[in-house]
């Protein structure tokens, strides 16, 4: 007797590959599913080329419109769990962001999870199952190229998952149905226990190498698509990371990134500037955002762009919208800049970098800083705003951290300078180089003004082993954060699994100390 159905009612057994309720095995009549092979027997996945294709364009539409799971709550973990931003709402499943007491029980996590998960099922159902595909017209070519952008989706996901949680399940299969004669040998494959963090950073490796060999081209004129480049790009961050670093091979897929044509582009607010109906005109009423300054720049490698008909959401849980300037400006914001990220741009005397990264505007409350000179992050403006998921900046000083850890400071001193003088800054001075810890500080304080806003903040002090001397130290010194409830300790590098994941999998173990 079959026992699937009892599962799905219960809502235990969630997706063919994953452990999302939010995805459904995918089992009944659809565009995708309809139809069985010659046999009569095997459920036949895509039908046809035109099937793959929509299954594609799912995908890459998923990373443009879910923008909630991989771009807004990875600002809220990277700077307001960071020194860089408080929560700026007053929601209780956000503050607790800024005060370091995230519990299992968070919605937010909960809804990240299952939005991760439910995208590894999707990559998996496209990877596992083109290689069928009875139709002549899907060639050869086609099917490695769609596969590696496949991978290179579900490595980009994992990537995530692993730096908030560590070990989580890798997810490679799909799982049979289950009945009462095969429930032991299936059990897994619905209820997977999690990997270790280093089997998860390996699944990762491996996807983006196999990936390397049939995804497209870099596209100067469109960084919308998985290339080869984004492939490079997430090995240099994922050989950076432990337990999986590689410095040789961080300098490798930086300068293969050069090779493919990536640079800095000139004027730093060619990255996050809009067009203005009227140019000379202060924006507000009447004189509203019309598209970005610059899409598809040379220093951005994956971006996610926005267009009259289909914008940017995001842009009003973050501040004022540029295209439409009252539109939802009634209610606090997410990711407020806290006054110790303000400050360090003061002291760097970094004017440019801070004129794109925060912007200040009168409003309605007055959680953090006076309602008539209140600040806001800059860098998603409007609905039309680019979101750069990678970008070159990035990469280059990643190199530079490589190569500080090679003990080659003048490399990475070079590399740093280079970022500075784009700011409109000097080259560092002789003492940053005198010692690791002084090259290292230079560094990370370059990583924060350059990358501030880009959801990196937090993966920096946790990569770097700075979580606990930062983290603990900003509440006194930081007038404008709510009081820290927990100290950060080691435990704190890694984030509550969900409770509502491990309710549904009890083979799912809590991190430590949650």
């Amino acid at each position: 007797m079959k026992i699937k159905n009892i599962f799905l009612f219960f809502g235990l057994a969630i997706s063919i590959v994953s452990c999302s309720l939010d995805y459904n095995p995918v089992d009944t009549y659809s565009d995708v599913t309809e139809g069985v092979d010659s046999t009569g027997q095997k459920e036949v996945v895509f039908r046809d080329k035109a099937a793959v294709v929509s299954h594609v364009q799912s995908l890459y539409s998923r990373l443009r419109n879910e923008q909630e799971h991989w771009y807004l709550d990875i600002l809220l973990v990277a700077e307001s769990h960071s020194d860089n931003a408080y929560a700026g709402t007053t929601g209780a499943e956000v503050i607790p962001y800024e005060t370091n007491a995230i519990e299992g029980s968070n919605s937010v996590m909960a809804r990240d999870w299952n939005q991760h998960m439910t995208t590894v099922a999707l990559a998996n159902t496209l990877i596992l199952n083109i290689d069928d595909v009875d139709d002549a017209t899907l060639t050869a070519t086609e099917r490695e190229e769609y596969k590696a952008i496949g991978k290179i989706f579900r490595a980009m996901v994992y990537f995530d998952m692993v730096r908030l949680w560590g070990s989580v399940p890798i997810i490679t299969t799909a799982a049979p149905d289950i009945t009462s004669e095969t429930v032991g040998d299936v059990y897994n494959d619905y209820f997977p226990p999690q990997n270790t963090e280093l089997e998860v950073y390996q699944q990762i490796e491996k996807d983006l190498l196999e990936a390397l060999e049939y995804a497209p081209d870099n596209n100067a004129g469109d960084k919308t698509v998985l290339s080869k480049s984004v492939a490079r790009a997430l090995l240099a961050k994922v050989y950076a990371e432990k337990p999986l670093r590689d410095y040789t091979k961080v300098i490798q897929y930086c300068d293969e990134l050069a090779v493919d044509g990536f640079d800095l582009v000139a004027n730093f607010s060619d990255l996050f500037g809009v067009e203005l109906e009227s140019p000379s005109n202060p924006p507000g009423q009447g004189n509203q955002a019309i598209s970005p300054k610059a899409r598809n720049t040379q220093e951005s490698i994956l971006e996610l762009q926005y267009f009259t008909g289909s914008g940017n959401w995001v842009t009003w849980m973050l501040g004022r919208q540029m295209d439409d300037w009252t539109f939802y400006f009634t209610w606090a914001k997410w990711i407020t800049p806290s006054r110790d990220l303000i400050k360090a741009f003061q002291t760097a005397g970094d004017t440019k970098r801070f004129e794109e990264s925060v912007v200040y505007y009168e409003c309605g409350w007055s959680n953090y800083y006076p309602a008539n000179n209140y600040p806001f992050m800059y860098k998603c403006r409007s609905g039309f705003s680019n979101i750069i998921k990678l970008r070159y900046a990035d990469i280059l000083l990643l190199k530079a951290e490589a190569l500080i850890m090679q003990d080659n400071f003048a490399g990475a001193a070079a590399i740093i300078n280079q970022i500075r003088n784009r700011a409109g800054l000097a080259d560092l001075p002789s003492s940053a180089t005198a010692s690791k810890d002084a090259i290292l500080d230079a560094y990370l304080k370059e990583r924060r003004l350059e990358l501030a806003f880009e959801g990196q903040r937090w993966f920096d002090l946790v990569r770097l082993d700075k979580v606990e001397n930062i983290m603990n130290a900003v509440y006194a010194k930081d007038s404008g954060r709510k009081p820290q409830v927990y100290l950060f300790d080691q435990d704190s590098y890694r984030l509550p699994i969900p409770q509502a994941a491990i309710d549904q999998n009890p083979n799912l173990v809590q991190n430590p100390g949650y």
